[in-house]
């Protein structure tokens, strides 16, 4: 960007105003003085909220509100009230830092809370707003120190940069000894073959494509032979039309010729038969009805449809115990009343609804919870009745011909309406998603195909005809005023090329990082304030994984990114700390505390220099559509994004590199998910905690302390087989595990019993169905009698035990060796759930789907199932297996990033 865009009217006007009369906020000065540099690197500036460095304290003893006293004078721009019981990472960003709450998660009694007058101290359970630090141990990491792990993967990180940069040097001297070789083996290609650089194109692609054809003859490769197979399973198990068989087997496997032939139009032909709408709404019985003050009244079919939203979802308890949730929905509810002429009472008369805590949802609920548990217990045919019919009813929509090809199409169901939910802290969570018509839809399809019918009495919106663009439908919603649109499914050529696509950008990155990162570092001490705040902004993307961010406007989600950061958004700390606590993507919040650069430390001050204040931007002079023009200079297609995949990439692929071979299976999936942890933390891939977290960590526990109870019953038989093992092993081998006691075996016992009954009970029932499915006579009652003398047997047993404290071997003569050997694998058993549950507790807060799939290239992963021998299912469901298959079957186990 030049000088000249310093003082770009644009750059200002695109934030609200702020101040009297509309005034616009202060710009930063277009260039920084040496005066101003001198100033501020002698002594703290007494602007931008800077704070002294601060004695080193102990973790738990150390308060944000303790540490940083609020400097900001003015009060925040309020959007909605926020949810007093929102999750860990949900933000109070109405707040100054020094009153923001704890990050870590709270007590469930926390979602009890429903009052938005309680001060946030007493929300919070008095815990303080300390920044967001990850200890070792917090993601089941062994740890000799109290470093905690966020500082640790720093210093990693460090490292693997220092090493990123050094890979790109070593590929420059590659690529200029490889560019001094060209012109002697271009002489020899040409004495060895014939030069066709003077034929036309035409001429040159059919010699070509003659030349391919007959070396395909003659060399089948062992890679081609594979994807053939491959791709004829894949068509067979898709469809019988005889159009795909008369398909080039090897376009199958567009992976071995990625390129695209255009780089404009995205297709020639296109057809398909447009979305399908959700079923229109079925009114509630005359008997189920809203209760206002305790008495039912009538509403109109399309306010009673909104009341079903809410009614519907009353066992979702962390959303309509939500205060924003309830405003939102309320608000919108009485606006629909407005519109259809609101309640009657059982006599007809007008009943006004004003107050949501006299609205009862109940028989609503009772009416939609009693269809799901009719629809839960349907037999196996009458599911797979319904599930065929409706597949034969949306078959049409599911395929498009995309150049003549059959593939398959993403999400072609209209969203139903309903009630938005949101992700984190967001401010319209509860409001009313409309129900979307065929005039709200523009189809985008070829020129010669036949255009989709809408539904009877309908129209689309508009027809398109864009090549350009790879969707085949878009409408806008209204609650955010996003677009949607219809897309091929994740696993289409389309799709694929657009995978593969982004992550070689970020490999080709891996060559120019040093020179990147060398410019902004010089930049970083620009005389120019634009060209000093992008070189500061490229530091915190590139080294903090920070994401760009884009505008707001007033009535979204008050989320921000490294571009759009404001005063109040960062708190710096002497002598080089920064702590960011802002709403993130998804309205996560992001709370963190990191040490910068004394450069970068340096500049964040200047940027805040007054008279800038609250909500005031940092980087007033950059923009994010300025920042992508500056990176594409520097290599064609880099954006601020393709950072966050090659950091990714690259930091995951480093630690590939240390992940020593051997172990079980169990263990190596920890391992890689160790490695995609720490890239998750690094690129800031931050979830709040599940409501049923503790609920399944409490569950998996009970289901190792079962294994570990059946490894100590099966100790005890092998006293039974021979009591001097007793003395042999020492008495401390034969007692209980740690965490079980006698209560809780007993407990156990009867759960065993009750599992058992119920087992028995299920597989006569379903004996039964399926006599009846057959016309033969079912079983009487007499024969589930006998079946369940099994449980009787049972408990008889486990009284037995209890009371003589000894368990009896079971089983046709058993021995110590088979007893042995038994133990041996409940015991294995044991020790895989309980990696199985550390790796879950660690990954309670980082969201490691994010990174796997977004951020980090497939192809690493099946290195790593290749090289340590682990089923590529553990990491790659159906879905991805299908939406990566280029990368599944082109990868070999010596692939690197």
């Amino acid at each position: 960007m030049s000088s000249s865009d310093d003082d770009m009217p644009l750059v200002a006007s695109r934030r609200q105003p702020n101040g009297v009369n509309g005034a616009h906020p202060p710009l930063s000065a277009s260039t920084v003085s040496p005066k101003t540099d001198a100033a501020v690197g002698k002594k703290p500036s007494t602007n931008g909220n800077v704070m002294p460095a601060m004695p080193k304290l102990e973790e738990e003893d150390v308060a944000m509100n303790d540490i940083a006293p609020a400097t900001n004078g003015a009060k925040r721009r309020t959007h909605s009230n926020r949810p007093s019981f929102a999750e860990p990472e949900s933000s109070d960003d109405d707040k100054p830092l020094s009153k923001k709450r704890k990050t870590q998660p709270r007590p469930s009694k926390a979602l009890e809370t429903d009052s938005d007058d309680e001060p946030l101290a007493a929300k919070s359970n008095g815990l303080p707003t300390k920044a967001h630090t990850l200890s070792a141990g917090d993601l089941g990491e062994n740890s000799d120190s109290d470093t905690p792990l966020t500082t640790k993967l720093a210093e990693q990180k460090q490292d693997i940069m220092k090493k990123a940069e050094k890979t790109a040097k070593a590929i420059k001297k590659e690529e200029a000894k490889e560019v001094t070789k060209k012109p002697a083996s271009k002489s020899k290609k040409v004495k060895k073959e014939d030069s066709s650089d003077d034929e036309p194109l035409s001429r040159k692609s059919k010699t070509a494509s003659a030349s391919k054809a007959k070396q395909a003859k003659t060399e089948p490769s062992a890679s081609k032979t594979t994807a053939k197979g491959k791709a004829k399973a894949v068509k067979k198990e898709e469809t019988e039309d005889p159009e795909d068989g008369e398909e080039g087997e090897e376009e199958m496997a567009w992976w071995n010729n990625p390129m695209h032939s255009d780089g404009e139009n995205k297709w020639a032909t296109l057809q398909h038969s447009g979305v399908v709408f959700p079923p229109p709404y079925q009114p509630l019985p005359k008997n189920v009805k809203l209760k206002y003050d305790g008495a039912p009244v009538s509403l109109h079919p399309d306010a009673e449809e909104v009341a079903s939203f809410f009614g519907g979802m009353l066992n979702s308890t962390h959303n309509v115990e939500n205060p924003t949730f309830q405003k939102n929905f309320f608000a919108d509810f009485k606006e629909i009343l407005k519109k259809t002429g609101g309640a009657t009472g059982s006599n007809g008369d007008k009943v006004a609804i004003k107050e949501f805590s006299k609205c009862d949802f109940k028989p609503i609920f009772e009416y939609y919870d009693a269809q799901r548990e009719a629809k839960k217990s349907l037999s196996k045919e009458e599911k797979k009745k319904i599930k065929a019919e409706k597949d034969e009813a949306e078959a049409p929509y599911q395929f498009c011909l995309w150049d003549g090809k059959k593939q398959k199409v993403g999400n072609f169901r209209v969203e139903p309406p309903g009630l938005f939910r949101g992700r984190g802290d967001h401010p319209k969570t509860g409001k009313v998603k409309t129900r979307v018509q065929p005039e709200q839809i523009t189809i985008n399809i070829g020129k010669e195909a036949t255009v989709p019918a809408p539904p009877e009495g309908h129209k689309w919106k508009e027809v398109k005809h864009d090549r350009t663009g790879t969707w085949l439908a878009m409408w806008q919603e209204n609650i955010n005023g996003n677009f949607k649109y219809v897309m091929l499914a994740a696993n289409s050529d389309i799709k694929g090329r657009s995978d593969f696509e982004k992550f070689e950008k970020a490999r080709r990155l891996k060559g120019k990082i040093d020179d990147i990162r060398s410019a902004y570092r010089r930049d970083l001490k620009a005389e120019m304030m634009v060209d000093r705040q992008r070189a500061t902004a490229m530091y915190l993307i590139d080294t903090l994984a920070l994401r760009a961010g884009n505008e707001k406007g007033e009535d979204e989600a008050d989320t921000v990114g490294c571009c759009s950061l404001k005063y109040e958004n960062i708190t710096l700390q002497e002598p080089s700390t920064v702590i960011f606590d802002f709403l993130g993507k998804d309205s996560i919040r992001f709370h963190e505390s990191y040490e910068v650069d004394k450069q970068v430390f340096k500049n964040l001050k200047i940027f805040k220099k007054a008279p800038k204040k609250e909500g005031d931007q940092v980087f007033d002079r950059l923009t994010t559509t300025a920042l992508n023009k500056h990176l594409s200079n520097l290599m064609p297609g880099l954006t601020a994004k393709v950072f966050r995949t090659y950091n990714a990439s690259w930091t995951f692929a480093q630690l590939l590199k240390d992940i020593k071979p051997g172990g079980t299976v169990a263990e190596q999936v920890k391992n890689y998910n160790d490695a995609n942890r720490k890239v998750a933390i690094l690129c800031n891939h931050r979830r709040t905690v599940g409501a049923t977290h503790a609920a399944s960590m409490e569950k998996m526990e009970d289901r190792i302390k079962a294994v570990k109870y059946q490894a100590w019953r099966i100790k005890q038989m092998m006293i039974d087989v021979d009591p001097k093992i007793k003395k042999k092993k020492g008495a401390d081998w034969f007692e209980l595990p740690e965490g079980i006691d006698q209560e809780w075996v007993l407990e156990h016992q009867a759960f065993l019993i009750e599992e058992q009954k119920t087992k028995i009970t299920r597989k006569f029932e379903k004996d039964n169905e399926k006599l009846k499915s057959e016309g033969e006579k079912e079983m009487k009652s007499k024969e589930l009698t006998e079946r369940l003398e099994a449980v009787k047997e049972l408990e008889q047993k486990f009284k037995k035990e209890n009371k003589s404290k000894k368990v009896e071997a079971e089983g046709k003569s058993p021995t110590l060796e088979n007893l042995q050997a038994k133990l041996e694998k409940v015991e294995q058993r044991a020790a895989t759930m309980e990696t199985q549950a550390l790796d879950k507790e660690s990954n309670k807060e980082v969201a490691l789907g994010t990174s796997k799939i977004n951020y980090i290239d497939p192809r690493l992963t099946v290195v790593f199932c290749k090289r340590f021998n682990v089923p590529i299912e553990k990491f790659f469901s159906k879905t991805l297996r299908e939406k990566f298959q280029w990368a599944v079957e082109s990868t070999t186990e010596d692939w690197d990033f």
